[in-house]
Parts: structure tokens; C-alpha cells; sequence
């Protein structure tokens, strides 16, 4: 499946902030990527560079390539609630970003990874893709035979976040997904107004 595989300090310098989680050589060189990166004298951003740079800092965060994002966008224009909201649920509703949130990886590339190949089972019964769809009530767990591996032990043991919208059990390994996080409950540092703005022209 495809999905991002380049540098990823280039792209958290270009955003200014860490979005793949916690990372050295960004804290070293925190300002934007190229020739004149360090130049505070950058020129000021137009209306469409400011939107456009939210859509690829969303798409960058959650792992979305630009079909399957439009396609989520379309489906939140859909559906009752304010669009930008509702899109960034859709993102965190993902299987792989709450196993993400649930603590079985240190960054959503490799709950990404957990999901493909088998590790995760949905309501019992094993699901492969990394973007299906929640719904409150589901449960989410680490397949029997996968429990004891070590990437999973050693990201338990280093996760201290909780989230109101998941539960997680760490001595059986099975969380629930309880509700549809609320915007305030989501930390990603994400203008969705500026994306439907610029979905919307």
C-alpha cells in the first residue's frame, strides 16, 4: 500500500513542528529545511500557501495519501456536523492511529506496519487495513500469537498518555474505542478550517 517513505525530519522542518512524534535532529536544526532555512527574512505567506501547507501537515500526521484524504473529505461535506471536525474524526478513527493512541507503537508508521502484517485483531476477528473504520464499542487487540513481541512491550512500557475516547488494558493487550473523540480531545496541532477553505474553492 502506498503511503510516504522520505525523510521525515525534511518534512517536520518544513511544518516547524515535530508532527512524526519525538525526534533529535529536528530539535538540532528547528527551522525550515534548504539553502535559507535559517533566514528569518522569509517572505509572508499567501491565503492558498497557508491552507495548502495545513492539508499536507494533516496528510503527513495521519499517514493519508491525497486520494484517500479527498475521499474522507467528501464523506465528512457528507455528514452532520462542521466538515473540518468531522474530517480529523474520520482521521482518528482510523485502526491505525488508535492503535497508535492505544499505546502498541511509538509513531503511527509503525501501528501502520502492526496492522498490515496481522498483529491486530478488531472484535476477534484479524484485520489487515490500516484504514478501517472504527465504531464506538469496537475492540481493538493484539493477536494472540503477537503479544509477546517485543516492539509492542517496549512501546507499553514507555506509553504514559491516556485519552477519554479509548480504554487499554495492558495485561490483555485489548483496548475499546468508546467514543468519537470531541475536536478539543484530539492534541494534533491541526487548522482544519483552513483545509475545508481550501477543499472548498
Amino acid at each position: 500500500m502506498a503511503r510516504y517513505t522520505g525523510p521525515k525530519t525534511k518534512i517536520a522542518r518544513k511544518f516547524g513542528e515535530a508532527i512524526f512524534g519525538d525526534d533529535k535532529s529536528f530539535e538540532k536544526r528547528n527551522y525550515p529545511p534548504g539553502q535559507h532555512g535559517n533566514n528569518r527574512r522569509r517572505g509572508k505567506k499567501s491565503e492558498y500557501a497557508i491552507q495548502l501547507m495545513e492539508k499536507q501537515k494533516a496528510k503527513y500526521t495521519y499517514g493519508i495519501l491525497e486520494r484517500q484524504f479527498r475521499n474522507m473529505f467528501e464523506k465528512a461535506t457528507r455528514s452532520q456536523g462542521i466538515t473540518g471536525e468531522v474530517l480529523l474524526q474520520l482521521c482518528e478513527s482510523r485502526l491505525d492511529n488508535v492503535a497508535y493512541r492505544m499505546g502498541l507503537s511509538n509513531s503511527r508508521s509503525g501501528a501502520r506496519q502492526l496492522v498490515s502484517h496481522r498483529h491486530i485483531t478488531v472484535n476477534g476477528g484479524l484485520v489487515n487495513i490500516p484504514s478501517y473504520q472504527l465504531k464506538p464499542g469496537d475492540v481493538v487487540s493484539v493477536r494472540e500469537k503477537s503479544k509477546s513481541l517485543e516492539v509492542i512491550q517496549n512501546s507499553l512500557a514507555n506509553n504514559s498518555k491516556v485519552y477519554e475516547w479509548i480504554t487499554f488494558n495492558n495485561d490483555t493487550k485489548e483496548g475499546t474505542y468508546v467514543s468519537v473523540p470531541a475536536r478539543i480531545q484530539i492534541p494534533e496541532n491541526i487548522n482544519e478550517q483552513f483545509i475545508v477553505e481550501l477543499y472548498s474553492k
